[in-house]
Order: structure tokens, then sequence, then C-alpha cells
């Protein structure tokens, strides 16, 4: 330790109270987020951003929450530990899986720009075009590093 570290660290030892290891080197989780109509929170920090039926667009008030979402995406995970995903899905139309594909990459686009523009790596994105799926969701899906894809993800909960 350099002289000036160690002689502030001994100055200041009998009024601090010590704290573990650990606990030195976290920061406080973020508050956590007012969520508009139309995102939910899923399992193991995920995020469910709904569409209204054949739009690709946001709904008013989502992108400045997906933006916060971004930006703590890329506070958490600063030294790039893992990737997010982005699965997009669609309801329909039943009959053409090119155009419901279409819908679902354009919806995981729109919130993959969203997060992009709260200061979250673009290049740590990974997007999926689901297209129209047996759950039938107008939606696009935020999976953070660990959380378990739509395919994976155990039916009950969330």
């Amino acid at each position: 330790m350099p002289p000036r570290r160690a002689l502030l660290a001994a100055l200041s030892a009998p009024f601090l109270p010590a704290l573990p290891a650990a606990a030195q080197h976290r920061a406080a989780p973020p508050p956590p987020l007012a969520l508009p109509a139309g995102m939910s929170p899923l399992r193991d920090g995920a995020y469910r951003v709904a569409f209204l039926v054949g739009q690709s667009t946001l709904q008013p008030g989502m992108a400045p929450t997906l933006a916060e979402i971004g930006r703590r995406l890329a506070v958490a995970h600063a030294q790039g530990s893992g990737r997010i995903t982005i699965e997009g899905h669609a309801s329909g139309p039943a009959a053409d899986a090119s155009t419901a594909r279409r819908i679902s990459l354009a919806r995981a686009q729109a919130v993959r720009d969203a997060l992009v523009a709260g200061g979250l790596d673009e290049t740590r994105i990974d997007v999926r075009a689901l297209g129209r799926t047996s759950a039938a969701l107008d939606a696009a899906d935020i999976l953070p590093p660990g959380a378990a894809r739509a395919g994976e993800r155990r039916s009950g909960g969330s």
C-alpha cells in the first residue's frame, strides 16, 4: 500500500465501522423499475415487452424504461460478461410463417435499439426472431446473461 493510503487508512480506521471485504466492493442494487403498461418482469431478471397485434413499434412510454434497463445491464455486466438475448414473438398470421418471423424480428430490433439508446453495447445483444410459437405471443423478451430462453422456461411462474 502506498504511504499516503496507509496513513489515510490508519487515521480513518477508528471512525469507520469495518465492512466485510465483499461488501466494500459491491454497489447498492438499483431501485426496482416502475414498468409502464405493457411491460412485465419475468424470472431471472428478464422482462417481457408487449406489442399490439401486427405492430412492431414500441408502445408509448416504453422507450425510456427500456433505455434504463439497457443502462443497468451495461453497468451490471460492465466487463462484457455474458450476452443479452432478445427473443421476438408474433401471434400471427398463423398461415404465413414468413410474415410472423419478420414481425418478431422487427419487434426484437425495436427493443434492441431502445436498450442501445441506454448505453448497452450493441455487440453484446443477440436477436432471435421466433415468429409464431405455440404460445402465440405479441411480445419480445429481454433475457440477461443466465436467464432461461423461452423454450427452456418452466411453465407456471412466468
